[in-house]
């Protein structure tokens, strides 16, 4: 269940990186541009990502984490954020034209980035507890035999 927590994390770290790209080339419109075609796609799917990132979460780490209620409190900070980003993205994509500047408005929002650390605290959390439980699976498999 992390793995979908991950991948949905990527999916929005690629399409933030993306986004920094194409705010800097300055186009008046996403029409007939590569970069344009290619954002819409990736914002697209961060939008994917975000849809349903909380509950994702919870699923995750609830056999996993013996003290979950910590996580669920933060995980419900992380939902928040993911559902004023989603609304974001969404009215980004209802545009006809997607413009430097609007993308370059986007990245600045506030609740994106806050998503984003959001994510990147979990991301380090998560790495951390799966160093943690690495040794103890490889001291329970040298006593199993």
């Amino acid at each position: 269940m992390l793995t979908d927590v991950l991948e949905r994390s990527n999916a929005i770290e690629e399409c933030y990186e993306f986004m920094l790209a194409y705010a800097a080339q300055g186009l008046p419109t996403d029409e007939d541009s590569p970069s344009g075609g290619k954002l819409r796609q990736l914002l697209g799917r961060a939008a994917a990502a975000l849809s349903g990132l909380g509950e994702s979460l919870a699923v995750a780490v609830e056999d996993d984490i013996e003290r979950s209620e910590e996580y669920h409190a933060f995980f419900r900070v992380v939902d928040r954020d993911a559902r004023a980003s989603l609304a974001a993205l969404e009215l980004v994509l209802s545009q006809p034209a997607i413009s430097s500047q609007l993308i370059d408005n986007l990245n600045a929002l506030s609740h994106l980035r806050a998503l984003l650390t959001d994510l990147f605290l979990l991301g380090e959390i998560f790495k951390a507890r799966s160093r943690s439980a690495q040794p103890a699976a490889q001291a329970n498999g040298s006593a199993a035999s």
